[in-house]
């Protein structure tokens, strides 16, 4: 588990000692970030989106009518990102400012039609890639994982 080969592009294949790395969870981790992050964030710049903002928009189709101070606290991000993240939404036309019926000093953030249509699109889409992604787990190993991850971003 510890050595790996790997393939250079100026030469022949190399081996690469990992030392504790393997058994360190944060590195573990990282590399399936990575792994999931990666072509699935191809796909999503393909549609003109990033990681973060597939993130926020679901968010929004979920919770619609939440302040943009929510939703940059349930994503662990500062206000000051969130509303450029909702700019670039808004500009997409992906989802439009509301003044709050409870609130005159923030704005309710609503989906608009062509925003539910690329949330059901992405849903089926992120299926699919988690899909590939894991197809080395079984279902009970997938769920298992899932739990796990949930429980140490609970703690």
């Amino acid at each position: 588990m510890n050595d790996e080969a790997l393939s250079v592009e100026t030469g022949p294949a190399v081996s690469i000692k990992r030392d504790i790395l393997p058994e360190l969870l944060g590195y573990q981790l990282r590399r399936a970030a990575t792994r999931v992050y990666g072509s699935f964030g191809e796909h999503l710049r393909g549609l003109g989106l990033t990681q973060g903002q597939f993130g926020v928009l679901v968010l929004i189709g979920a919770n619609p009518g939440l302040p943009q101070t929510a939703l940059a606290q349930a994503i662990g991000s500062n206000r000051s990102l969130m509303v450029r993240t909702i700019d670039r939404l808004e500009a997409a036309d992906l989802v439009r400012r509301e003044a709050s019926p409870t609130d005159r000093r923030s704005h309710a953030i609503m989906v608009t039609d062509a925003g539910r249509a690329m949330i059901d699109r992405l849903k089926t889409d992120v299926r699919q890639h988690e899909d590939r992604v894991a197809r080395a787990l079984d279902a009970e190993e997938f769920d298992t994982l899932l739990t796990l991850l949930a429980k140490l971003n609970d703690s």
